[in-house]
């Protein structure tokens, strides 16, 4: 034990005397640190696995508009090839903008809202990543008309097999943003506006799109309800038959990990349904 002594004008450290438990008084109750315990809220917010979201954070890209549309295409493969692996060479034309590591994308798919049908963005398809080797040029051939030299690229990991006609985007900056899990600061609703992938449905530690961003107040971090909105019945012991809808019920919570202007990545922490696009979610 260490004691922190003042006197004298000057703060010294120094060993506490060893005490004389003989001494003490009969009624004297010795105590020592030790270790309290208590049950932790059930609705507590869970860690978030980071490796469950890492492979996303450049993977997952929502568009505002068909950005891809003009951006760098592959318009041919090495020897002809129909599909392009790790390491296969890649002849891209398009604006590289003086990047030289970029991201290879599919053909993006259109997000809409599941209630007003709005187009929201564009999500598209990831393949992989590829380097750039050689520039592109434009010269004289040898008929003297321009003759068109594509930029020279090698594939450098891949999701899936490419294919002439995918695009190229710029490898964005790495974001090191702090994940911390919290609930919003004010009431928000919306809905699932699509699952991450082919699935149909999907369940605990998948990724879902919400159709709310930035603009409407989610934040990386945020912490929201899964609502499975109540099922439209014909009440048969009611000689009326009038139709019930029976109470929405929380069944899960999803953690958003990635926010765009009016969209959102979240991962499903926990779900007792399976999830559909149209599912609802709030605050907690």
């Amino acid at each position: 034990m260490l004691l922190l002594d003042k006197s004298g004008g000057r703060a010294r450290l120094r060993l506490a005397q060893p005490v004389d438990t003989t001494s003490l008084p009969g009624d004297t109750v010795r105590v020592s640190p030790r270790v309290r315990s208590s049950a932790l809220d059930s609705d507590a917010i869970p860690s978030i696995p980071f490796h469950l979201i890492e492979p996303f954070l450049n993977e997952a890209v929502i568009f505002q508009a068909n950005e891809l549309a003009q951006a760098p295409r592959i318009v041919a493969t090495q020897e002809g090839r129909v599909l392009l692996s790790r390491g296969d060479t890649a002849y891209v034309r398009g604006e590289l903008g003086g990047n030289t590591a970029f991201r290879i994308f599919r053909e993006p798919k259109v997000l809409k809202d599941p209630t007003t049908k709005e187009i929201l963005g564009y999500e598209a398809q990831y393949v992989g990543a590829t380097e750039s080797v050689r520039p592109g040029e434009t010269r004289t051939g040898s008929d003297g008309k321009p003759e068109i030299i594509p930029a020279t690229f090698t594939v450098t990991s891949i999701r899936q097999e490419a294919n002439v006609g995918d695009r190229l985007a710029p490898v964005p900056t790495r974001e090191f943003t702090n994940y911390a899990p919290h609930a919003p600061a004010s009431p928000i609703a919306g809905q699932i506006a699509s699952l991450y992938g082919d699935a149909l449905t999907a369940g605990q530690n998948q990724i879902v799109v919400l159709n709310r961003g930035a603009r409407d107040g989610i934040e990386r971090g945020h912490v929201l309800a899964l609502w499975h909105d109540g099922q439209r019945i014909i009440d048969r012991t009611d000689p009326a038959r009038p139709t019930v809808k029976l109470p929405d019920e929380r069944h899960g919570m999803l953690f958003v990990f990635r926010v765009f202007d009016r969209m959102s990545y979240a991962l499903i922490l926990m779900v007792k349904e399976p999830v559909s696009t149209g599912d609802r979610f709030t605050q907690p």
